[in-house]
Order: C-alpha cells, then structure tokens, then sequence
C-alpha cells in the first residue's frame, strides 16, 4: 500500500452544465497519450462519484506531487463561454467533502487538502499564492476557504 499524504482537488476544464463520465477523460487522456485516465475520482454533476485510476496505482494529475497523493477531480471548472469559474453543483460541492472524509479515515496520512493551483511556485517570494502566479486556474475555487466553511455549514 503507497504513502498518500495529500489530496489534490481537480476540475475537467469543460464548460458548466455538459455532463461527462470517467471514462470520457480516460478517453481524453488516452488520445494524449498517456495509458488511461489520471485522475483517482471523477464527481459528475449530480454528484456521482466514479472511481478512475486505481488508488493504489500513482496517479497521473499534478507533476511533481502524484507518487504521494490521491487526485479528485469535478466536471465543470469553465463558464458557459469558457472562463474559469466554480460551476460546482451543490451535489458536487456535498460529494466532494463526503469523499474527502471517506478518504481521510482511510488514509490518516493524509494532512493537505489543495487544489492543483495550489502547488504553482511563489515567483516573487512574498508566501502567498496569488492568481498571477498560478500555473492553472484549476480547481477554479479556492480548496483552503471552501474547506473552512463546510466545516460549519455542510456545503
């Protein structure tokens, strides 16, 4: 059994309100080359979970950061024109934090919670993220804020 310490929130980068299923993206990840889907999870819309690569293979989400963690990844992520914006439905948001929780009784390793943004470098060396420094607008919410409110409110 691998060391998973981190969980790496994704989104599909397609537009709000197109429904599209973890074999869909191991489609699109084949067609890319790469020997199937990359992602641990996939949530559609109405807050299916599906199970994509197997956990205990590494993924193939976030360079750098698979061999330690485990990748969930939402379908949305753009606006109807293509702009980057949390189109999360609520039973996207509620399957997400479910998910995160199965998942971290099952691994007690597991300390980080970020979204694939997250782990973009710090280019003017102040500590903190900001939207010019990030590599990619994926997950499109921020993980750390999203994850502090549903401790109290269950969104």
């Amino acid at each position: 059994m691998r060391t998973i310490n981190t969980i790496i929130i994704h989104c599909s980068a397609t537009r709000r309100g197109l429904d599209f299923t973890a074999n869909d993206i191991d489609q699109w990840h084949r067609q890319r080359g790469m020997d199937g889907i990359g992602y641990h999870y996939v949530i559609r819309i109405d807050g299916t979970i599906e199970r994509g690569r197997d956990i205990e293979k590494v993924g193939a989400h976030c360079r750098g950061h698979n061999r330690e963690s485990v990748s969930i990844c939402y379908i949305g992520g753009l606006d109807s024109l293509g702009r980057p914006a949390d189109t999360r439905t609520r039973a996207q948001r509620y399957a997400m934090r479910r998910l995160i929780e199965i998942l971290q009784r099952q691994f007690p390793e597991i300390r980080l919670v970020i979204g694939h943004r997250d782990v973009s470098p710090d280019l003017n060396g102040n500590g903190r993220l900001e939207p010019s420094e990030w590599i990619k607008s994926c997950p499109c919410f921020d993980v750390a804020q999203w994850l502090s409110k549903t401790c109290h409110n269950n969104n």
